[in-house]
This record gives C-alpha cells, structure tokens and sequence, in this order.
C-alpha cells in the first residue's frame, strides 16, 4: 500500500499549492489552461485506447461494463458523495467542488500507471511506477486545484481506495492478470479517459462513472477469447 499511500498524499499537496497560490491567475487564464488540460487528456486517453490487440474486447467492456454502472449508478453515488463533502466542509462553491472531485477522481483513478502500478505494488512489492505517478500527480494537481477548485484535494480518498483494493487483490489474482489482460483493461480504460477530456471540454457530458465496470469486464472477456482464439 505505499504506492498508492504517497499517491494520495501528493494529490494533496499538490491540490493544497495550487489553493494557496493559484489566486494569482487570472480566469481567462485559468479557462485557457482547462482547455489545454482537456485536450491532453484527450491525447492520453486516445494513446492508451490505440494500445488494444483486440477492439471487441474495448467494446464488450464498455458495452457490459455500463449496463453495470447504470444499474449500480456509479456516477449518482460520486456526486452524492462529492454533495455531501461540499455540504459539509465547503460553502459557496455551487457545485464546483462536486464537479472538480468527480472529475480529478476519474482522471487519477482510470489509467494504464493506476492500473499496472497497483498490480506491481500487489504482486511485487514494487512501487516505482506509483511513485512515478505520484509525482505527475501532484504536479496535476496543483493545476487542476487552481483551475477547478477544493474538490480535487478531495479525489485522494478515491484514489486510496481505488489503488488500494487493487493492490490487496492482486495477490490473489497474480495468475489471472496478464499482460494481455492488462493490455486490455487499459485500453479500455484509455477510452473512458477520453470520456473525461470531452467533458473537460465540455462538448459532450458522459457519464463516464457508469462505465468503469467496463475496465474489470476485460478481465473476463480477454480470458474468454483467449480460449475461443488461442495463439
């Protein structure tokens, strides 16, 4: 659990600067820097999508991975959660620090560092993609707190849970996940970061909570067509 310890805790820092001194820039700045934060998303996302060896897999995932989440309603329970935390700590924000919660959580949680990194801190001990991770980060952070606001401090919690519940399960999965596998989960994943970054840029709002489900039904899905398919 190191790993992903100093992975929320740098999420922290980074958010506290970029609260202290990020009232030195000015709005259109900030818009500017969300515009450009959202097209880099974009870029990482679509990067991370291209990486798949098999795209009915990427597509079955998020097919069955949403039915889940929509049943489940992941995206309803984050802003429940993320309301409540503004409710009770934070006045005046109006829904931005739901927004910049729900946001920074996704970003942080969903991708190939997230997913790897947890795997190898599970099944290895090894930590160094995490502290990787942990530095861009906190570096993220700084910029998305000063651009969006208290709520991104809030998405360690998610962050320590997230990784958390994949590093202690890793162990026992140590013989099911694959590189394949994890090939697939992040390409799946990839696309949920684009997801993310169109609605940084607000063009279209996608309830990209509902589909993360999406990114464990790889799990299944590649084992299945690995034995209908073999090598």
């Amino acid at each position: 659990m190191l790993g992903t310890i100093v992975n929320a805790t740098a999420i922290i820092l980074g958010g506290a600067l970029g609260l202290l001194f990020g009232h030195a820039m000015p709005e259109k700045m900030n818009s500017t820097i969300m515009q450009g934060l959202g097209l880099a998303v974009l870029l990482v996302g679509i990067d991370m999508a291209l990486q798949t060896n098999n795209s009915l897999v990427v597509i079955g995932s998020l097919v069955i991975g949403g039915v889940i989440g929509e049943w489940i309603d992941i995206e309803k329970k984050l802003k429940s959660f993320g309301t409540w935390m503004e409710n009770k700590f934070i006045s005046g924000e109006d829904g931005r620090f739901t927004r910049a919660f729900i946001s920074a959580s996704l970003i942080y949680c969903i991708g190939a560092m997230s997913i790897t990194g947890a795997i190898e801190s599970g099944i290895k001990g090894n930590h160094s993609i995490l502290m990787v991770k942990s530095l861009i980060d906190g570096t993220t952070a700084i910029v998305f707190a000063t651009s969006m606001g208290a709520g991104v401090l809030a998405s360690a919690i998610p962050v320590l849970l997230y990784q958390g519940a994949i590093t202690l399960a890793a162990g026992l999965l140590q013989n099911v996940l694959s590189q394949p596998i994890i090939t697939e989960m992040s390409a799946t994943g990839g696309l949920l970061i684009v997801g993310i970054g169109l609605n940084i840029l607000q063009i279209k709002e996608i309830k990209v909570g509902n589909l993360l489900p999406g990114i464990f039904v790889a799990i299944p899905l590649s084992l299945l067509f690995a034995a209908l398919y073999p090598v």
